[in-house]
């Protein structure tokens, strides 16, 4: 019990740094998403064109080998110095790490957001017209709410997955939960915290499922 209760303190400290990857990525993930999306179906060729690459190489590669690129980027080609980086609490190894996760799932979320909004009917697009709404208030009034109810179960997934992917932080020795899960491994000679850790993500999933499930049926009135 005693092994346990240190585990779980260890694992507790880790834990934060595992939300704080998690609620970043979703802050800047969605709204990026949603701005890939609009400049993927973008009538600008070269606009579209950009964001269709820029889909294609975040989905295609590893999100791994992307966390290395963007924390050792800056030196190997600008020969800058990121030891020193601060935004508040935050070192650069976590700052890469929020910007990597949320580069990532936004070329995903804007797959998802694309094919939600191409699902509508033109028929919507065409009333709203009739009835004088502008392009911006037939988009945030009318298609965005029924978007948003569409695309639920699919961002589910992805959120889901954001919680599992948190652990690659380990990667750039971010302390997160993984992290501290590895280390305390190590050092007890057991395979405890690993077990631990894995209830830790498991029960959040969870929760996370469970507070989707309570969103989706509350817009289930676009039904």
């Amino acid at each position: 019990m005693e092994l346990l209760r240190t585990t779980l303190l260890q694992l507790g400290d880790g834990f934060r740094f595992t939300l704080g990857i998690f609620a970043f990525t979703l802050l800047f993930s969605i709204p990026l998403g949603l701005l890939v999306c609009k400049g993927r179906m973008s009538k600008i060729k070269i606009v579209s064109l950009l964001c269709r690459l820029y889909i294609s190489i975040l989905r295609g590669t590893p999100l791994m080998l992307q966390l290395f690129l963007v924390y050792f980027g800056p030196y190997y080609l600008f020969k800058a110095n990121t030891a020193n980086v601060k935004i508040g609490p935050f070192d650069y190894r976590f700052i890469a790490t929020i910007i990597a996760f949320s580069l990532n799932y936004a070329a995903y979320f804007a797959e998802i957001f694309r094919g939600g909004i191409q699902s509508m009917s033109q028929g919507q697009y065409e009333a709203a017209t009739v009835l004088g709404f502008s392009r911006t208030q037939t988009y945030f009034k009318i298609i965005l709410p029924q978007v948003t109810k569409r695309v639920l179960p699919s961002v589910s997934n992805e959120v889901i997955t954001l919680v599992k992917d948190t652990s690659l932080a380990k990667v750039l020795s971010v302390a997160e939960m993984f992290t501290k899960a590895s280390a305390a491994a190590s050092s007890q000679v057991s395979v405890v915290p690993f077990i631990v850790a894995g209830a830790f993500y498991y029960f959040t999933n969870l929760l996370v499922e469970v507070i989707m499930n309570r969103i989706e049926k509350s817009m289930s009135y676009y039904s």
